[in-house]
C-alpha cells in the first residue's frame, strides 16, 4: 500500500487505530499469561516469550492499513527494519517481559507514532488492569476498556516523588534522590513509569540504564501531551530515528516540567561522569 494516503489521516483516526491494535494485542497476551510461560533469551540476553511475537503480529496487521512503516521490537530482533522515513510507528508489543514472566502485572503494550524524530502519538495499555494512557495533539487521557476516559496532566510539587525501574536499578539513583530532596519513590516495571509522571503520581523518572526507542516512544508521547518533558543528559529533548545506533537511547530523564528535567539531567550527567 502506498504511504501517500496515510499522510492525510487525521491524528484522531490514528489514535483510535493504535488503541484498537493495543486492545487486540492485549487479548493475545492475556491468553498466554493464563497458562505456563516459556521464555528464551534473545541475542542481547533479554527474555522473549511467545506472547511478544504473537502480540506484534496482531499489531502489525492492524497498522498495515495505514501504509505507515512500523519499527517493531520483535521485527528488529529478526533483522527486519523497514525504510522508516520521517513518519513511522514504533511498537513494543510486550514492554516489561521480565515482569510478565514474574506475573506481577507490570507490563504494557506500547504503540507510538513518530514524526520528524518526535513521538506525537502514544498508547500505553496495561493488559492486566485494562487501563490505557493515550497522548496526542488532542491532549493526554486515561482510558479504561469499559469506555471511561478522563483527561490527565502533570502535577508540580516541591517535594518530589520519583519512579524507578523494578528490574533495572542503578547505584547513582540514591545519590540523585538525596540531591533533589526526593520525598518518596515508587518502583514499577515497564513504560507505566512515564504514565505515573503524566498523571501526577510522580514527578521524576530518571533512567541510568539502556533502553531502545520502542521502550520509550509511547510513554514519552503520553507524558509530553500531559505537560511533561523527556530530555537526555545534555538537557536536550530525546529524539527518535537513531538507526545508526541500533535505535538505542542515551540515558534520559522524564519529568513533570522541562525545568525539572533539565535540572535532574545536569545532576545525572555529573553522577555518571
Amino acid at each position: 500500500m502506498s504511504s501517500a494516503p496515510a499522510r492525510s489521516e487525521p491524528t484522531a483516526d490514528l489514535t483510535e487505530l493504535a488503541l484498537e491494535a493495543a486492545v487486540a494485542a492485549s487479548a493475545v497476551i492475556m491468553e498466554v499469561y493464563g497458562r505456563p510461560i516459556t521464555a528464551v533469551a534473545k541475542s542481547d540476553g533479554s527474555p522473549v516469550t511467545e506472547a511478544d511475537a504473537a502480540a506484534e503480529a496482531v499489531i502489525l496487521q492492524h497498522l498495515s492499513r495505514t501504509g505507515i512503516p512500523v519499527l517493531g521490537e520483535e521485527s528488529v530482533a529478526a533483522g527486519i527494519v523497514p525504510e522508516l522515513g520521517e513518519r513511522y510507528f514504533v511498537v513494543d508489543p510486550l514492554d516489561g517481559t521480565k515482569e510478565f514472566i514474574k506475573r506481577n502485572g507490570e507490563f504494557t503494550v506500547n504503540i507510538a507514532l513518530v514524526e520528524h524524530g518526535v513521538p506525537t502519538l502514544g498508547v500505553v495499555l496495561a493488559p492486566v488492569t485494562g487501563e490505557a494512557f493515550i497522548g496526542s495533539k488532542a491532549g493526554a487521557f486515561r482510558y479504561h476498556l469499559d469506555g471511561k476516559r478522563s483527561e490527565i496532566g502533570v502535577i508540580h510539587a516541591e517535594k518530589l516523588r520519583i519512579v524507578a525501574s523494578r528490574s533495572h536499578g542503578h547505584v547513582a539513583l540514591a545519590e540523585l534522590c538525596r540531591i533533589l530532596n526526593v520525598e518518596a519513590d515508587v518502583s514499577v516495571g515497564s513504560s507505566v513509569k512515564f504514565c505515573l509522571v503524566a498523571d501526577g503520581r510522580a514527578q521524576l523518572y530518571p533512567r541510568f540504564t539502556p533502553t531502545c526507542e520502542w521502550d520509550t516512544a509511547a510513554g514519552q508521547a503520553v507524558l509530553e501531551a500531559a505537560g511533561g518533558a523527556v530530555v537526555t543528559l545534555d538537557g536536550q529533548p530525546m529524539r527518535y530515528g537513531k538507526h545508526a545506533a541500533g535505535f538505542l537511547n542515551p540515558y534520559f530523564v522524564a519529568a513533570s516540567s522541562l525545568e525539572l528535567a533539565q535540572r535532574a539531567a545536569k545532576e545525572m550527567a555529573r553522577l555518571v561522569g
